[in-house]
């Protein structure tokens, strides 16, 4: 008997994937119409930094060539959210930059103010996988980790070669 999986006709990783993402872009399309985020709820959203479409400054691209982490919760401005990307101001050492970030560079988001988790595997070429990387330097603190897993949404869709 074969331990192998058949090779399916239907794209069900990529599916599941957009899914998620599109879950990234109700909840920052509800803070972006509501005002501002609602109670304790703060936001780490992770991001491949080359990705197709992301809109950052060089110096940005410099000091996190591969990806970075971004921290929305006291200090943002303008955010703007469609079906595709969302933009943003936010300030790196006091200074102003407005970042543009597509959902398929998306590789995490994180809400710790309700231990919710998602994790995605960036879109890539084929055959391209994610590349381990070093925790991001930005400013702000890096996203506690879940101990006990509750709340976390893992898709780790691994591509046979």
């Amino acid at each position: 008997m074969d331990d192998q999986a058949p090779d399916s006709l239907i794209p069900y990783d990529e599916i599941v994937q957009e899914a998620l993402r599109a879950v990234v872009a109700r909840v920052l399309g509800s803070v972006a119409t509501g005002g501002g985020l609602p109670g304790e709820h703060h936001f780490y959203i992770t991001f491949k930094t080359q990705a197709a479409g992301v809109d950052i400054p060089k110096r940005l691209i410099e000091r996190f060539p591969d990806e970075m982490t971004i921290v929305l919760q006291n200090r943002f401005w303008d955010l703007m959210v469609d079906g595709e990307r969302f933009s943003v101001g936010l300030s790196f050492n006091q200074v102003p930059s407005k970042l543009v970030i597509p959902y398929s560079a998306i590789t995490g988001f994180h809400d710790p103010a309700v231990n919710f988790e998602l994790r995605f595997q960036a879109q890539e070429g084929p055959g391209d996988g994610p590349e381990p990387h070093d925790p991001a330097e930005n400013d702000g603190s890096p996203a506690p980790s879940s101990e006990d897993g509750s709340n976390v949404v893992s898709v780790d869709f691994k591509r046979k070669k």
